[in-house]
C-alpha cells in the first residue's frame, strides 16, 4: 500500500519559517510519474491547494502563498518539500501531502502548522 508521510509541522510565531517534508514509499512505479502537491485545511474552511509541482518540475502556487512558500521535490529520494517563510496566523492549518497520476491519487495523514504569538 502506497504511503505518504508528512513531517515538520510545528508551532511558530508570525514571521517564522518551517519546512515540511513528505516521504513517499511503496510505490509500484517511479515517483517521477506523480504530480505532487501540498494542500491545507484551515479551521472552518475546506481543504485547499497550496502549491503543486509537476513531474516536469514546473510549479504553481495559491495567490495567498506566492513569494513566501516554495515547493520542491527530490526524485532520487521520493521526497516532497514545502519551505514556508514569513508565516502568518492565517497559515495555521493541517497540511497534507498529495500525489496524483493517471490512474489515481494518494494522500498523507497531515501535519499541523500553527502560527501564533
Amino acid at each position: 500500500q502506497v504511503r505518504l508521510v508528512e513531517s515538520g509541522g510545528d508551532s511558530v510565531p508570525p514571521g517564522g519559517s518551517l519546512r515540511l517534508s513528505c516521504g513517499v514509499s511503496r510505490l509500484p512505479f517511479s515517483f517521477t510519474a506523480l504530480d505532487m502537491g501540498w494542500y491545507r485545511q484551515r479551521p472552518g474552511h475546506q481543504r485547499e491547494l497550496v502549491a503543486e509541482i509537476f513531474s516536469g518540475a514546473n510549479t504553481a502556487y495559491a495567490d495567498s502563498v506566492k513569494g513566501r512558500f516554495t515547493i520542491s521535490r527530490d526524485n532520487a529520494k521520493s521526497m516532497l518539500y514545502l519551505q514556508m517563510n514569513t508565516l502568518k496566523p492565517e497559515d495555521t492549518a493541517v497540511y497534507y501531502c498529495h500525489g496524483i497520476y493517471a490512474s489515481g491519487e494518494f494522500w498523507g495523514q497531515g501535519t499541523q502548522v500553527t502560527v501564533s504569538s
